[in-house]
């Protein structure tokens, strides 16, 4: 117990669920949790200082998200994910909301752009404050948001369940490199543009912002040497 980060402690007065979820996707962005490895209830709820119950509750809310997956009468493996994966990922996000931009900046009007600009300011404030998991969950509902103008419930649940199977890896790093902000910022550019009318503009910033999210994934410097693994124990 000793050896973990203050974040994980457990406050008695929160949703023991909700908080062991919140400290694993943290764990998860940060690249604590380790894809391949399996990791058990049991010995997890021994580092958090809970029971098994919550964490084993807290684990099926990460695998109905694509997170992990169960391991029968072992635990939770965190998802693999290649470069071809995320490659494929990739290429249908562009296929699918680099045109729906452009559909959507011609037909939404502009009050319907502006509800939009507080979320965009809101994923650039959480990656100023270092926020990885506000960031990732203001990024989530500024483009499910945005694509939902479209008026197509099936194509935003798709593009959803990508982006939960496309999580960041090794986020930390990248905002310790000051990438985040730029990132960010490319979200009031894209809103700019559309609100502006230019839907060609707002395609081409659509088509390299995800080039950027896709460099994101691949961030993590492959002759940086590799950190300590997680304290959190696998089984």
């Amino acid at each position: 117990m000793a050896d973990l980060k203050p974040r994980t402690l457990i406050s008695v007065q929160e949703r023991l669920r909700d908080q062991v979820a919140h400290a694993l996707r943290a764990a998860l962005i940060s690249g604590e949790l380790r894809p391949g490895v399996v990791y058990s209830a049991p010995a997890l709820a021994a580092d958090f200082g809970v029971s098994a119950t919550p964490v084993r509750e807290a684990m099926l809310d990460l695998a109905r998200e694509g997170l992990v997956e169960a391991v029968r009468n072992k635990g939770f493996r965190v998802t693999e994910l290649t470069e071809r994966d995320l490659d494929d990922y990739t290429e249908i996000r562009a296929l699918i909301e680099v045109p729906t931009v452009g559909r959507v900046t011609r037909s939404a009007t502009e009050e319907q752009l502006e509800r939009l600009r507080p979320q965009a300011e809101a994923i650039v404030a959480a990656a100023r404050k270092h926020d990885l998991i506000g960031y990732l969950e203001a990024d989530r509902q500024f483009h499910l948001d945005l694509l939902g103008l479209a008026g197509n419930a099936r194509l935003v649940d798709v593009v959803g369940d990508l982006r939960k199977r496309s999580r960041l890896y090794g986020l930390n790093r990248l905002d310790e490199r000051g990438e985040l902000v730029s990132s960010a910022e490319e979200h009031l550019e894209l809103l700019d543009l559309m609100i502006a009318g230019d839907a060609a503009a707002a395609e081409a910033c659509m088509t390299r912002h995800l080039s950027h999210v896709r460099s994101l994934w691949a961030g993590q410097d492959e002759a940086e040497p590799e950190r300590p693994t997680l304290r959190l124990r696998a089984r």
